[in-house]
């Protein structure tokens, strides 16, 4: 695997501005979320150089364009609040630490080739928890929207304080804010082309409050220091140490998610194939040195990515021009930024903020499925009011209980008991028919296909019921495809209920994954080989021969049905 990202000169103006458009649409979001995050303005622009430079240099994805989300924001912003609330001098030290150890998750994700099942949830769970994370965005903007600090305790607290949020509102910073995300709602399609309308938003939100407002009226970004940031050493407590760790597996998590819907995204868009694992590599050690020095964390940003390849963008070139750019605003003109408005770049966050909420999927959630709505709906819930984590882990759990309750139904009728071949609903041929009737109900199939998991044990163990009395077990799994250990269990109790009872049990099977499964349980050391065979009618030839002349199982015993 070659070490760094896919990097051509062959595309050089293309790539140029692409790197040039990404660059000034990431400037306004980079600040509103650094401020949003309560980390600093400084904190998202250090993020946006840190992860797009390291992303684009080890990534797998060519034309991603990665920075600080939303998504990404929301959780760190949680993070700050919990970690400062718990220790005050060092809270925002350990906050940049859980950065830095998502990154090292993200590595080893990428490392242990994880790639291809970071995005296998379910869209229920994943669009619940966008839009959760969409209106906790949303929810937060409300204090800086109404010229006031956000209170504390996160979503709760602001919720709790909206009456004395709007009693004490500026409104000369919501009047800033309402025609940022006016401008942002109502900018022309035709315009958006050329000019991003984050930045004009920008632009046109401070160029009139320097000139109608004051400078002590209204908060502003205030100066942001120039030159490189200050290394961050990683700091922690052994009493936080846990909570951290958690916390950077859902960031690291939720980066890899986002990184690798936007990667697929790009592909579609350049028609080319990204490198999962690689991009996982990338963008953890993104994450790890924005950390490090003290910069927001970061992931794949769907904006940012589709404007730079339609700008022209088609190698990993783009992202470093990007980054390029933002370093230099960085190092020579971050003073410029000290005049902008909060509330500009708050509409410009509660925009966002409106965009990651599912509203496609929402508005028909209830009419494609209800259990599936249901999910979604309690996933938000959960999301804003409770926890994060729970959110994801939950609503994954019930999620797949639902999925497998519904696979079990469906798959009920992929095990079949026969003894009465004129009731029987599988193909038998005339030879089989003959052997099971002259049987006369002695004999038991047990018929099983496709793919035995662990919710079609139960279907099993309610045909397990019927052995009782019979003569003999014939298993055939010639058609299963892939027998799970619950299933297989369940056959090991019928199988070995007729061996204590010294009755007959054959297996019928191929040379296959079903059958080797069924002997790593050692059941077939358990039954004479001449037992094991690959098709039924040797099977039931088998038994016949067992008592020649005679009536067959004449001395099994009463069958009971």
């Amino acid at each position: 695997m070659r070490i760094f990202n896919e990097i051509s000169l062959q595309n050089v103006r293309g790539d140029i501005f692409g790197g040039v458009t990404a660059a000034v649409i990431a400037l306004p979001m980079a600040l509103a979320f650094g401020v949003a995050s309560g980390a600093g303005a400084e904190a998202g622009l250090y993020g946006a150089i840190m992860v797009g430079l390291f992303a684009s240099l080890f990534g797998g994805s060519p034309t991603l364009i990665s920075e600080p989300t939303g998504p990404m924001t929301v959780i760190f912003t949680a993070v700050i609040v919990k970690l400062v609330a718990s220790d005050p001098v060092n809270g925002m030290a350990m906050a940049f630490t859980v950065v830095i150890l998502a990154g090292v998750f993200q590595i080893l994700f990428g490392v242990m080739k994880l790639g291809k099942y970071v995005t296998l949830m379910p869209y229920t769970v994943v669009s619940g928890f966008m839009s959760g994370i969409g209106i906790i965005l949303i929810i937060l903007q409300f204090g800086p929207l109404l010229g006031q600090a956000s209170p504390a305790g996160g979503v709760i607290g602001t919720l709790e304080n909206v009456p004395e949020l709007i009693a004490g509102v500026k409104t000369s910073e919501l009047l800033l804010g309402i025609m940022t995300i006016a401008i942002l709602l109502l900018m022309p399609g035709k315009l958006k082309r050329y000019l991003p309308p984050q930045l004009i938003a920008l632009v046109v939100g401070t160029v009139i409050s320097i000139m109608f407002l004051s400078m002590d009226e209204i908060r502003r970004i205030g100066e942001i220091p120039t030159g490189l940031p200050d290394f961050q050493l990683p700091v922690f407590s052994s009493s936080e140490w846990t909570i951290i760790v958690v916390d950077a597996i859902v960031l690291g998590m939720l980066g890899c998610i986002d990184a690798l819907l936007t990667s697929v995204v790009a592909d579609s868009l350049t028609r080319t194939r990204h490198k999962s694992d690689k991009e996982l590599i990338g963008q953890g050690i993104g994450n790890m040195m924005s950390g490090l020095f003290g910069g927001l964390p970061g992931a794949g940003a769907t904006m940012g990515t589709v404007v730079s390849i339609q700008a022209g963008a088609r190698t990993a070139l783009s992202g470093l021009v990007r980054a390029s750019i933002l370093l230099v605003v960085v190092l020579w003109a971050a003073g410029l930024t000290a005049v902008i408005p909060l509330a500009v770049l708050s509409g410009i966050a509660l925009k966002v903020g409106m965009d990651i909420i599912d509203w496609n999927f929402l508005k028909r959630a209830h009419v494609i499925s209800g259990k599936g709505a249901f999910i979604t709906y309690a996933v938000i819930l959960l999301t804003v009011f409770v926890d994060l984590i729970a959110a994801v882990g939950i609503g994954l759990f019930v999620a797949n209980v639902m999925t497998v309750t519904r696979l079990s139904a469906l798959q009920a009728d992929d095990v079949k008991a026969i003894t009465d071949p004129d009731e029987a609903d599988i193909e038998l041929s005339a030879r089989e028919k003959e052997l099971l009737k002259a049987a006369e109900g002695k004999i038991i199939l047990f018929y099983l296909r496709g793919t035995m998991i662990f919710g079609n044990s139960r279907a099993i163990s309610r045909k397990n019921s019927q052995v009782e009395g019979r003569c003999a077990l014939i298993i055939d799994i010639v058609d299963v495809t892939h027998l799970g250990v619950s299933a297989a269990l369940s056959l090991e109790e019928s199988i070995l209920d007729m061996i204590r009872a010294e009755r007959f049990v054959y297996i019928v099977a191929g040379e296959g994954q079903p059958l080797q499964r069924l002997d790593k349980l050692g059941l077939l050391q358990k039954i004479p080989s001449e037992h094991i065979v690959t098709k039924r009618i040797d099977a039931l030839e088998h038994l016949q021969k067992q008592q020649p002349g005679q009536n067959l199982f004449k001395d099994c015993g009463h069958v009971t049905d």
